[in-house]
Protein backbone atom coordinates (compact mmCIF):
# COMPACT_ATOMS: atom_id res chain seq x y z
CA UNK A 1 0.00 0.00 0.00
CA UNK A 2 2.81 2.30 0.81
CA UNK A 3 4.49 1.48 -2.49
CA UNK A 4 1.41 2.27 -4.44
CA UNK A 5 0.99 5.54 -2.60
CA UNK A 6 4.59 6.42 -3.25
CA UNK A 7 4.23 5.53 -6.89
CA UNK A 8 1.12 7.63 -7.29
CA UNK A 9 2.66 10.62 -5.56
CA UNK A 10 5.84 10.24 -7.57
CA UNK A 11 3.81 10.22 -10.73
CA UNK A 12 2.02 13.38 -9.75
CA UNK A 13 5.27 15.10 -8.85
CA UNK A 14 6.97 14.10 -12.05
CA UNK A 15 3.99 15.25 -14.05
CA UNK A 16 4.06 18.60 -12.26
CA UNK A 17 7.77 18.98 -12.89
CA UNK A 18 7.25 18.13 -16.54
CA UNK A 19 4.51 20.72 -16.90
CA UNK A 20 6.71 23.26 -15.14
CA UNK A 21 9.55 22.63 -17.58
CA UNK A 22 7.16 22.93 -20.48
CA UNK A 23 5.80 26.22 -19.18
CA UNK A 24 9.34 27.55 -18.69
CA UNK A 25 10.28 26.78 -22.25
CA UNK A 26 7.42 28.77 -23.73
CA UNK A 27 8.37 32.10 -25.32
CA UNK A 28 7.70 35.10 -23.07
CA UNK A 29 5.71 37.80 -24.87
CA UNK A 30 7.75 40.96 -25.42
CA UNK A 31 6.41 44.09 -23.69
CA UNK A 32 6.42 47.24 -25.76
CA UNK A 33 7.92 50.39 -24.20
CA UNK A 34 4.62 52.23 -24.38
CA UNK A 35 2.69 49.51 -22.54
CA UNK A 36 4.07 50.47 -19.12
CA UNK A 37 6.55 53.00 -17.78
CA UNK A 38 9.83 51.75 -16.43
CA UNK A 39 9.68 51.84 -12.61
CA UNK A 40 11.69 54.71 -11.12
CA UNK A 41 12.05 56.60 -14.40
CA UNK A 42 10.43 60.08 -14.73
CA UNK A 43 9.07 61.56 -17.96
CA UNK A 44 11.38 63.95 -19.79
CA UNK A 45 8.99 66.89 -19.31
CA UNK A 46 8.94 66.56 -15.52
CA UNK A 47 12.73 66.32 -15.35
CA UNK A 48 13.12 69.38 -17.59
CA UNK A 49 10.71 71.44 -15.46
CA UNK A 50 12.48 70.45 -12.24
CA UNK A 51 15.88 71.23 -13.74
CA UNK A 52 14.65 74.64 -14.88
CA UNK A 53 13.16 75.33 -11.46
CA UNK A 54 16.42 74.46 -9.72
CA UNK A 55 18.32 76.74 -12.13
CA UNK A 56 15.90 79.63 -11.52
CA UNK A 57 16.18 79.23 -7.73
CA UNK A 58 19.98 79.14 -7.94
CA UNK A 59 20.02 82.31 -10.07
CA UNK A 60 17.70 84.11 -7.62
CA UNK A 61 19.92 83.16 -4.69
CA UNK A 62 23.06 84.31 -6.48
CA UNK A 63 21.43 87.61 -7.53
CA UNK A 64 20.19 88.23 -3.98
CA UNK A 65 23.62 87.54 -2.54
CA UNK A 66 25.33 89.87 -5.04
CA UNK A 67 22.75 92.60 -4.35
CA UNK A 68 23.24 92.39 -0.58
CA UNK A 69 27.03 92.50 -0.91
CA UNK A 70 26.99 95.50 -3.27
CA UNK A 71 24.52 97.46 -1.13
CA UNK A 72 26.60 96.67 1.96
CA UNK A 73 29.73 98.01 0.24
CA UNK A 74 27.78 101.13 -0.72
CA UNK A 75 26.65 102.01 2.81
CA UNK A 76 29.72 100.71 4.65
CA UNK A 77 32.59 103.06 5.55
CA UNK A 78 35.23 103.50 2.90
CA UNK A 79 37.47 100.45 2.66
CA UNK A 80 39.91 98.95 0.12
CA UNK A 81 37.21 96.74 -1.44
CA UNK A 82 34.69 99.55 -1.92
CA UNK A 83 37.41 101.80 -3.33
CA UNK A 84 38.60 99.19 -5.80
CA UNK A 85 35.13 98.25 -7.02
CA UNK A 86 33.50 101.65 -6.58
CA UNK A 87 32.44 101.90 -10.25
CA UNK A 88 30.73 98.50 -10.17
CA UNK A 89 29.02 99.26 -6.86
CA UNK A 90 27.70 102.64 -8.06
CA UNK A 91 26.61 101.17 -11.38
CA UNK A 92 24.44 98.64 -9.55
CA UNK A 93 23.10 100.84 -6.74
CA UNK A 94 22.23 104.03 -8.66
CA UNK A 95 19.59 105.17 -9.30
CA UNK A 96 17.15 102.47 -8.19
CA UNK A 97 18.80 101.08 -5.04
CA UNK A 98 20.29 104.21 -3.52
CA UNK A 99 20.74 104.00 0.24
CA UNK A 100 21.43 106.71 2.81
CA UNK A 101 21.12 107.43 6.52
CA UNK A 102 18.53 110.20 6.27
CA UNK A 103 15.95 108.06 8.04
CA UNK A 104 18.00 108.58 11.21
CA UNK A 105 19.25 112.09 10.40
CA UNK A 106 16.60 113.74 8.22
CA UNK A 107 17.45 116.87 6.29
CA UNK A 108 14.14 118.40 5.17
CA UNK A 109 14.08 120.78 2.26
CA UNK A 110 14.18 124.45 3.15
CA UNK A 111 12.70 125.46 -0.22
CA UNK A 112 9.62 124.71 -2.25
CA UNK A 113 10.29 123.79 -5.86
CA UNK A 114 7.95 123.96 -8.79
CA UNK A 115 9.15 121.62 -11.53
CA UNK A 116 7.38 122.47 -14.75
CA UNK A 117 7.59 120.80 -18.14
CA UNK A 118 6.53 121.60 -21.66
CA UNK A 119 6.83 119.60 -24.86
CA UNK A 120 7.36 120.29 -28.53
CA UNK A 121 6.40 118.45 -31.68
CA UNK A 122 6.97 119.14 -35.37
CA UNK A 123 3.80 118.52 -37.39
CA UNK A 124 3.50 117.36 -40.97
CA UNK A 125 3.68 120.96 -42.28
CA UNK A 126 7.01 121.55 -40.56
CA UNK A 127 5.74 123.93 -37.88
CA UNK A 128 6.75 123.38 -34.26
CA UNK A 129 3.94 123.01 -31.75
CA UNK A 130 4.88 123.90 -28.15
CA UNK A 131 2.55 123.10 -25.24
CA UNK A 132 1.96 125.31 -22.18
CA UNK A 133 3.88 124.63 -18.98
CA UNK A 134 2.62 121.73 -16.89
CA UNK A 135 3.44 121.61 -13.15
CA UNK A 136 4.80 118.14 -12.40
CA UNK A 137 5.41 118.88 -8.72
CA UNK A 138 1.81 119.99 -8.19
CA UNK A 139 0.61 116.50 -9.14
CA UNK A 140 2.82 114.99 -6.43
CA UNK A 141 1.70 117.55 -3.87
CA UNK A 142 -1.97 116.82 -4.53
CA UNK A 143 -1.30 113.09 -4.08
CA UNK A 144 0.46 113.70 -0.73
CA UNK A 145 -1.81 116.36 0.83
CA UNK A 146 -4.41 114.93 3.24
CA UNK A 147 -3.17 111.41 2.51
CA UNK A 148 -2.39 109.38 5.62
CA UNK A 149 -0.28 106.91 3.66
CA UNK A 150 1.29 108.74 0.68
CA UNK A 151 3.37 106.67 -1.70
CA UNK A 152 7.13 106.87 -1.80
CA UNK A 153 6.89 107.66 -5.52
CA UNK A 154 4.76 110.75 -4.97
CA UNK A 155 6.95 112.02 -2.16
CA UNK A 156 10.45 111.42 -3.46
CA UNK A 157 10.78 110.21 -7.06
CA UNK A 158 10.73 113.55 -8.87
CA UNK A 159 12.25 115.50 -5.97
CA UNK A 160 15.21 113.14 -5.57
CA UNK A 161 15.74 113.01 -9.33
CA UNK A 162 16.10 116.79 -9.40
CA UNK A 163 18.41 117.04 -6.36
CA UNK A 164 20.62 114.28 -7.80
CA UNK A 165 20.72 116.16 -11.10
CA UNK A 166 21.88 119.32 -9.30
CA UNK A 167 24.51 117.40 -7.33
CA UNK A 168 26.10 116.03 -10.52
CA UNK A 169 25.63 119.08 -12.80
CA UNK A 170 25.90 122.05 -10.49
CA UNK A 171 24.90 125.22 -12.27
CA UNK A 172 25.65 123.79 -15.71
CA UNK A 173 23.41 121.54 -17.77
CA UNK A 174 26.31 119.76 -19.46
CA UNK A 175 26.93 116.24 -18.20
CA UNK A 176 30.63 115.74 -17.44
CA UNK A 177 30.56 112.18 -16.10
CA UNK A 178 28.79 108.89 -16.73
CA UNK A 179 26.78 109.31 -13.55
CA UNK A 180 25.69 112.80 -14.66
CA UNK A 181 24.54 111.39 -18.02
CA UNK A 182 22.62 108.65 -16.24
CA UNK A 183 20.84 111.06 -13.89
CA UNK A 184 20.04 113.43 -16.76
CA UNK A 185 18.40 110.55 -18.63
CA UNK A 186 16.62 109.50 -15.44
CA UNK A 187 15.11 112.97 -14.88
CA UNK A 188 14.20 113.32 -18.55
CA UNK A 189 12.39 109.96 -18.63
CA UNK A 190 10.43 110.72 -15.45
CA UNK A 191 9.25 114.03 -16.87
CA UNK A 192 8.36 112.53 -20.24
CA UNK A 193 6.38 109.71 -18.66
CA UNK A 194 4.51 112.12 -16.36
CA UNK A 195 3.54 114.40 -19.26
CA UNK A 196 2.49 111.46 -21.44
CA UNK A 197 0.31 110.11 -18.62
CA UNK A 198 -1.32 113.54 -18.17
CA UNK A 199 -1.94 114.17 -21.87
CA UNK A 200 -2.36 110.75 -23.45
CA UNK A 201 -3.56 112.15 -26.80
CA UNK A 202 -0.62 114.51 -27.29
CA UNK A 203 2.44 113.73 -29.38
CA UNK A 204 5.87 115.14 -28.60
CA UNK A 205 9.49 114.53 -29.47
CA UNK A 206 11.18 117.12 -27.24
CA UNK A 207 10.75 118.14 -23.61
CA UNK A 208 12.00 121.09 -21.58
CA UNK A 209 12.05 121.58 -17.81
CA UNK A 210 11.82 124.75 -15.78
CA UNK A 211 12.51 124.70 -12.03
CA UNK A 212 11.33 127.58 -9.86
CA UNK A 213 12.72 127.56 -6.30
CA UNK A 214 10.72 129.43 -3.66
CA UNK A 215 11.58 130.00 0.01
CA UNK A 216 9.33 128.35 2.57
CA UNK A 217 6.83 130.85 3.92
CA UNK A 218 7.12 131.74 7.60
CA UNK A 219 4.60 130.14 9.98
CA UNK A 220 1.42 132.15 10.37
CA UNK A 221 1.70 133.92 7.02
CA UNK A 222 -1.76 135.13 5.90
CA UNK A 223 -3.26 133.13 3.06
CA UNK A 224 -3.71 136.21 0.89
CA UNK A 225 -0.18 137.39 1.43
CA UNK A 226 1.86 138.05 -1.67
CA UNK A 227 3.89 134.92 -2.53
CA UNK A 228 7.64 135.23 -2.00
CA UNK A 229 9.82 136.06 -4.97
CA UNK A 230 11.63 133.05 -6.44
CA UNK A 231 15.22 132.63 -5.39
CA UNK A 232 16.01 130.73 -8.59
CA UNK A 233 14.27 130.28 -11.91
CA UNK A 234 16.26 127.75 -13.90
CA UNK A 235 15.40 126.89 -17.48
CA UNK A 236 16.91 123.66 -18.80
CA UNK A 237 17.65 123.02 -22.48
CA UNK A 238 15.36 121.09 -24.81
CA UNK A 239 15.94 117.34 -24.59
CA UNK A 240 15.19 114.84 -27.33
CA UNK A 241 13.02 111.99 -26.12
CA UNK A 242 11.56 108.85 -27.58
CA UNK A 243 8.42 109.82 -29.46
CA UNK A 244 5.41 109.78 -27.14
CA UNK A 245 1.76 109.78 -28.07
CA UNK A 246 -0.10 108.82 -31.21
Amino acid sequence: MRKTGWAVSSGIESAGVKELHQSDTRPVPQQRPDDAAVPGERPMGVRAVKAGLRTAVALCLVTTLVHVVLVFLHVAPSNPVSKRYGAQVNGWVFPLFEQNWRLFAPDPDSFNRKILARTAHTDSRGSVQVTPWFDLAAVDHSAVDHNAFPSHTSQNLLRRAWTSYVETHGGSDTARSERAVMLQTYLRNIAADRVAAHDGDGTFDFIQLRVVTLPVAAPGTPAGHRPPAPTEDRLLPWWKVTSHGK
